[in-house]
């Protein structure tokens, strides 16, 4: 996965080297720290580079770190942001609020108050990107079957089942059973309200599990393939590259690259 990077603005020489120097050696390597002296600068950067997290100060010549934020979130371009100040204006604050910033950290900051901030924020900024990631996955059909109101009954009880125990060795058979319908009849009532057949559903969903845990665990193909209700990982990677276009292992190194 790709390092993630800090990104400090701060008209302050003294100020931003000092931060700097903080980030730098609490982060050890693990975060790409780099640093700007005005929001136009900042911006360019942010313009060419992924920024996962944004600390900047307010009171800066020209644009302000305000201004900045607002320029960004009118552009969808809005990193996580911990807002620095000289002011405990509650005006501030709340603008700052009302722009989505996570922290507001007054001067002169102690140094262990900003590393916890910049943790939590990181945190933050982590959730927010396994659901960015969940959204781009979801599979819409599968959404959209489970949000209609014709799917009743029986069938909708036997959706429950299988979403329940993916992990199992399921058959049309089995399903049909636990909702007391004749295998044929489940097979075309199955059909008929949800528009894809009981096996394509079943593939759908295993696929759909499969590629969140692919992306919010650390689990090996051979034990997802498990969890997923497949015998072996072949038969698993063989399904997977059908639905998908690639194999699970080049999946997941596509998403996050």
């Amino acid at each position: 996965m790709m390092q993630k990077t800090i990104l400090i603005v701060e008209d302050e020489p003294i100020t931003l080297q000092g931060l700097r120097k903080t980030l730098v050696t609490w982060a050890n390597g693990k975060y790409e720290v780099i640093t700007t002296s005005n929001a136009h600068s900042a911006m360019e950067v942010l313009k060419q580079q992924k920024v996962h997290l944004l600390i900047t100060d307010i009171a800066m010549p020209e644009i302000t770190g305000l201004d900045m934020l607002k320029t960004l979130n009118e552009n969808s371009n809005f990193p996580v942001v911990i807002i620095i100040s000289a002011y405990s204006d509650f005006k501030y604050a709340q603008e700052a609020i009302e722009l989505g910033v996570v922290s507001y950290l007054l001067k002169p900051i102690n140094k262990q108050k900003l590393i916890e901030e910049v943790a939590k924020a990181l945190k933050v900024e982590e959730k927010r990107h396994r659901v960015d990631i969940i959204e781009k996955v979801v599979d819409d059909r599968l959404v959209n079957l489970k949000a209609v109101d014709h799917v009743e009954g029986a069938i909708k009880k036997a959706i429950t089942y299988v979403d329940a125990h993916i992990q199992q060795q399921l058959s049309l058979k089995e399903v049909a059973s636990h909702v007391h319908l004749n295998p044929s009849y489940f097979s075309v009532l199955f059909k008929e309200q949800t528009t894809i057949t009981f096996s394509e559903y079943l593939t759908r969903s295993r696929v759909q599990k499969a590629k969140n845990l692919l992306l919010t665990t650390e689990f090996s193909v051979d034990q997802i393939a498990e969890l997923v209700g497949y015998n072996t990982s072949k038969y698993f990677i063989k399904i997977f590259k059908e639905a998908e276009g690639v194999t699970p292992s080049k999946y997941k190194k596509k998403i996050f690259s």
